[in-house]
């Protein structure tokens, strides 16, 4: 009888162990959350990439680039070196999606305008409209902190290039000027210049999930 009580102790001794140890899994598997995803141009919708980088399957980062803001200041990857940032494409003269999406940077903007981790970036598709001087008249308009939020326009192609070739959120419209058909995508783009997240900058919900994730992301850096 002895000995079958000790057996029973030693058995409750390593039920309790292992359960000590299932529920520290699971309570870890619960607090802590999986890494965003890095896009790769071969898993985004193919209308949207060039054709020359649809196949790649890794390294997709964006490339370096030389634009004018709303404040006639040069804006490069420098400007963003170490940042976290949501970037997209648009235009100043547009009444359809763009007025939508602009709201909705806005509400990001003030929502990140304490934390110096992020920043926002919006391209013109229509630089030779959208000068130095128009992209302040809208900045000022629609409440853009300079300090946080890049309007920017430039070359053509350079743009084009961005939008298709980095950034992978602009469709081509088929014209022999670079001409783009922008779309109605955010992008999140991660201290190490990776697509870490593209969504829908019309939709309220959408943009939820983009500030949910740029918490997350900003715990991949603690």
């Amino acid at each position: 009888m002895l000995r079958y009580f000790k057996q029973l102790k030693f058995f409750f001794i390593v039920l309790a162990f292992v359960s000590g140890i299932i529920i520290y899994l699971i309570y870890s598997a619960l607090d802590n959350e999986n890494p965003l995803p890095i896009y790769q141009p071969n898993r985004i919708d193919a209308s949207l990439v060039d054709s020359t980088i649809q196949h790649k399957k890794k390294y997709h980062t964006i490339a370096d680039f030389k634009l004018l803001n709303q404040n006639g200041d040069t804006i490069t990857q420098d400007t963003y070196e170490d940042k976290i940032y949501v970037a997209d494409f648009f235009f100043t003269t547009c009444q359809t999606i763009c007025p939508i999406m602009t709201d909705q940077m806005h509400r990001i903007q003030e929502e990140i305008k304490n934390d110096d981790d992020v920043m926002l970036l919006s391209h013109s598709v229509t630089p030779e409209v959208d000068s130095v001087a128009q992209l302040k008249r809208y900045a000022i308009e629609k409440g853009v902190d300079d300090s946080k939020w890049n309007l920017v326009t430039g070359d053509r192609k350079q743009i084009y290039d961005l939008a298709r070739k980095s950034y992978l959120v602009v469709k081509d419209d088929d014209s022999e000027d670079y001409g783009m058909v922008h779309t109605e995508n955010f992008a999140l783009i991660d201290k190490d210049k990776q697509i870490r997240g593209i969504y829908n900058g019309v939709s309220p919900t959408s943009v939820d999930s983009l500030l949910q994730d740029i918490r997350r992301l900003k715990k991949e850096y603690e």
